[in-house]
């Protein structure tokens, strides 16, 4: 949820700048130029130069907000959306809905659920439409254990886009992922019963993969492969090692691996495989490929699947210089932490 609001800020970015004259902004535009590099230090120094400069200070804080986000000070961040609201003309546009939302993902990421829930409130009192309002707002009541209310706002957003079957899958695993699994697949098959002509091999075969009916799921992810990518590839692979069958679906990640070249997903599900069939030597070759990918997006999960293949290869030295390279790009992972201290024990 959350990394999908934030994300969306590059898509955004540049419409709005040109929209209230970037020549007149030009530290703004350099704040958020380096805010999209993640440069989020440089960005404040940008917005703190704009201000002196006399740039337009609801673009300063909103971009203020957006590097403060970037380094993980919510507090801040919420301070500075707050902010870019206050310089509203009272006329509500696009921009006022657009910090919203970064204002409601602040909130949530420090824990203030009531106080997101109040912004998702006034989101949809003044655009009653507002889908994705009602979606975000149902995930945090799905959190808090308050099942009727969450599935009350998924329902509204169904009811907007009864077709948007990527987000009716998102709403099944928020809903399993906080322990109303049965609640998310009712969802599902609701969706398969009102008719499938609809949807694609893809929709179909995911949702059957969800609803753990994998002989359907395997036919139609079998005719979705060809045509659906890298996801669909992953999903049918899956499928067969549910059905236990392993050696099928690596066949199915080699097929597409020799077709389409490196892909980190479909390698790390490749490593995953192989580990399952005790093959580590396949596996590490497998997570150390994706790793050679640059901005692979997935580092974190390949580098400790790289270990735990070093580890059950026996390597227990080469398992612990790599966890301990590992905690210095990730110190807040408490599980390699305690796998680190195990390691120097062997």
């Amino acid at each position: 949820m959350k990394n999908r609001i934030y994300r969306a800020v590059l898509a955004v970015a540049a419409v709005l700048l040109t929209g209230c004259g970037a020549d007149k902004n030009e530290n703004v535009s350099q704040g958020m130029e380096a805010v999209a590099a993640l440069e989020y230090d440089s960005a404040l120094e940008s917005f703190e130069a704009a201000k002196e400069a006399g740039e337009d200070e609801r673009l300063i804080y909103r971009g203020t907000g957006l590097a403060y986000m970037g380094k993980t000070m919510y507090g801040d961040a919420a301070q500075a959306f707050e902010a870019a609201l206050n310089c509203s003309d009272g006329r509500v546009n696009s921009m006022d809905y657009d910090i919203s939302y970064y204002l409601a993902t602040a909130y949530y990421k420090q824990g203030e659920l009531a106080k997101a829930i109040e912004v998702y409130n006034a989101i949809t009192a003044l655009k009653p439409e507002e889908k994705d309002a009602y979606y975000l707002r149902g995930v945090i009541y799905a959190q808090q254990g308050n099942p009727d209310q969450a599935r009350a706002d998924f329902d509204k957003v169904i009811s907007l886009d009864g077709s948007d079957y990527d987000r009716l899958i998102e709403i099944y695993n928020v809903l399993a992922g906080n322990g109303y699994k049965q609640a998310g697949q009712e969802y599902l098959q609701t969706a398969m019963d009102a008719g499938t002509k609809g949807m694609t091999n893809f929709e179909k075969g995911r949702i059957c993969y969800y609803l753990e009916d994998y002989e359907n799921a395997k036919t139609y992810l079998e005719k979705a492969r060809d045509d659906s990518g890298y996801e669909a590839v992953l999903f049918l692979g899956k499928t067969h090692e549910i059905l236990g069958d392993n050696n099928y679906a690596i066949s199915v990640y080699n097929t597409f691996l020799e077709s389409n070249g490196p892909n980190p997903q479909v390698l790390n599900q490749l490593g995953l495989c192989r580990m399952a069939t005790g093959d580590y030597s396949g596996a590490l070759t497998a997570f150390r490929t994706a790793i050679n990918i640059e901005n692979n997006g997935m580092m974190q999960v390949l580098k400790m699947n790289e270990i735990v293949a070093c580890e059950n290869l026996k390597d227990y030295k080469g398992a612990a210089s790599l966890l301990n390279t590992y905690l210095k790009t990730y110190p807040d992972d408490q599980e390699a932490k305690r796998e680190y201290i195990f390691l120097q024990t062997r």
